[in-house]
Order: C-alpha cells, then structure tokens, then sequence
C-alpha cells in the first residue's frame, strides 16, 4: 500500500469503521469483511459490516456472521441504519468491488461521507474514489490483498483462528479451490500462512462446497439435463433460467453459485454463460478460458466486468431479448473464440 505509515498510523488509534463489500457477496467479499473486522477488532476499533443485499446461507456460519447489517427491500429500516453507520463513520473500507455503483444506494452515501475511504480490491478499473488503496489484479483474492496489508503492517501476530478462516475462505473459492488460472506460488503462501495461524482447509470447504439443500441439487440437475445449450461455432455454452423456473426449484440466493462453471468443463468450450431472470433485471455471469476477456464482452454490452476470465454483468432487457442480444453479438468474437 502506498502511504503504508500514514495508514498505520491512522488505525493505531480506536475510530469508528464501516466495512461495505459487493451486492450479493461471494465467499471473498464475506471472508475478507468478516476476517478485517475480527482483525481491526483485536486493535480497539468499533466496527460495522455492511452488506448491500443478503447472500447465501452456505456462508452464514463464518464467524462474526451474526453481526453483518445485510440490506433488504423488506426491511427499509436496515438501509436506515446503514446510512447512519457510514454518516458516523471515521473510516470505511470498500472490499471486493472497483466502483461505488457497485453496492447500490450505499455508493453515494459513501461518496459523500467526510469518512477516509479505502478501498481493497482485485478487480480491473478501479474508480478513484478512496484515500489509501490497496488493489492488485495480479491478486486472486480480495482475502489475499487483505493478508498481504497486514503482513505489510508486520501485524501477522493479530491473526487469530477466526481471521486466518475467513480469509482462507475467500482465497479458496476465488482460486476456484485452487485450480483457476490466478492461482500463483503466492496464493499457496498466504494459504499456508493462514493454516498455520487455524484455518481448517476441510472444514471450509466441506461448509461452502458440500453443504447443499436438496432443492439446490435438483436445480443444478435440471440446468444440466434441460438448459445447458453448446454453439460447437463459437465454442461457447450457454444456460438460461426464468423467474418461474428458479420459483418451481425453490431457489434461494446463491443457488445458481457455480452453475456457470459446468460449461467450461466441456470439451472444447471456451466461453461459458449463466442468464438467469432477478425479478428486477436478468443477471448474467461470464467465464473464459485463455485469452478470451469476459470482462471485455460483459462492460461493452451488458453493463458489468470484473476479471478477464469471470465477470458479471446485467440486462433490463426480458430474458428472451437478453439472449438474442447475446447470440448476436457472438459472430464479433467468432475469431477469437475459434483460437487454438
């Protein structure tokens, strides 16, 4: 981090943080507030989690879990009180996301908050929004950026069993358990660090990858029996659910977690994309082998981005037209989907 001292010393001193990650938070956005927050904790500051949405409840049992602010339509009072946090707040730390667009309502408050800002973060274009910033996109994890600043602060002594599992959390599942091409000689330190320090590599895995609902399983079963649809021309895979077909599996957030990754594990595919119908907008996730940028395709046409080889991105067209809008434009990647 640059101006490391100055930010050091900045938290030596009890302040009032907010900690905000991503809509919808991954195991690296949930890991990497819950392990700051246990970590800032253990220096005297007063801390609150902020989550702009729910997220799945095979991530509920992190600990600190039970003390996250996560935001609702249904309880307009929770977006109150988090309005109040970051009004009040000293610091706020920005996790796992590059733009404050990101986490909706909560981006412009945090715009206008006389908070000092910092953002953590290994997603490309980040918005220059943040006083001190720690981003790397040779990081695999937000969680990863997380134990390298308190390395840098030589406070490795303050990770506990309760840091070091949080933060193993989301350098598991942003490495895709270690098998995705981010995973460097560097992720494997941090891992080994953070066993060293208590984390229980088959303890968290066993609780994200084989903790399932059975209405979970089915779906998956559906979506690869019934939608999973492969254009062998343009060496991509695609899978599509409506509204009336995640209400018929009973679906609930984070269901569709992973789905996506099935059609890269056919022969051949290059480029794989889940579609699938939020109520208030079509999400849509994108991954890629090799060369071929998701992140390029999602923000020129869909609004998102995020890593050349897994991004998001979203449509406020009907699921029909967002798929017509995607096979159109797949002929301006034929070539490059068509590479050896």
């Amino acid at each position: 981090m640059e101006k490391l001292q100055a930010f050091k010393q900045l938290i030596s001193t009890p302040k009032r943080v907010v900690i905000v990650t991503h809509f919808k938070p991954d195991a690296d956005a949930l890991g990497s507030s819950l392990g700051l927050s246990a970590f800032l904790s253990k220096k005297g500051h007063s801390i609150s989690v902020i989550t702009p949405s729910n997220y799945p409840d095979f991530l509920a049992w992190m600990p600190g879990n039970e003390t996250v602010l996560a935001l609702s339509n249904e309880k307009p009072e929770v977006e109150q009180k988090a309005l109040e946090l970051i009004a009040a707040a000293d610091m706020v730390f920005c996790l796992d996301f590059s733009n404050l667009s990101r986490i909706n309502s909560l981006g412009d408050a945090i715009r206008k908050s006389n908070a000092i800002k910092v953002l953590i973060d290994h997603h490309l274009e980040p918005e220059n929004f943040a006083d001190y910033v720690q981003w790397s996109t040779a990081s695999a994890s937000t969680a990863g950026l997380i134990f390298e600043l308190i390395e840098e602060l030589g406070e490795k002594d303050l990770i506990d069993k309760t840091v070091a599992t949080c933060l193993y959390a989301g350098l598991m599942t942003d490495t895709g358990s270690f098998k995705h091409n981010n995973t460097r000689h560097r992720e494997f330190e941090i891992a080994s660090e953070l066993v060293y320090r208590g984390a229980n590599p088959h303890e968290v895995a066993r609780e994200i990858y084989d903790t399932n609902t059975l209405e979970r399983l089915r779906l998956t079963g559906y979506v690869l029996s019934q939608k999973l649809v492969v254009l062998p021309d343009y060496n991509t895979a695609y899978m599509m659910l409506s509204q009336e077909e995640l209400k018929s599996f009973g679906a609930q957030t984070g269901d569709t977690e992973g789905l996506v990754n099935y059609g890269l594990s056919i022969k051949d595919v290059k480029l794989s994309v889940l579609m699938y119908d939020r109520k208030e907008e079509i999400k849509l996730s994108f991954r890629s082998l090799g060369d071929f940028s998701v992140n390029a395709m999602a923000r020129k046409y869909f609004e998102g981005g995020g890593h050349r080889n897994a991004s998001g991105g979203s449509s406020k067209l009907s699921l029909e037209d967002t798929l017509k809008k995607f096979l159109s434009i797949l002929p301006e990647y034929k070539t490059q989907l068509n590479k050896d």
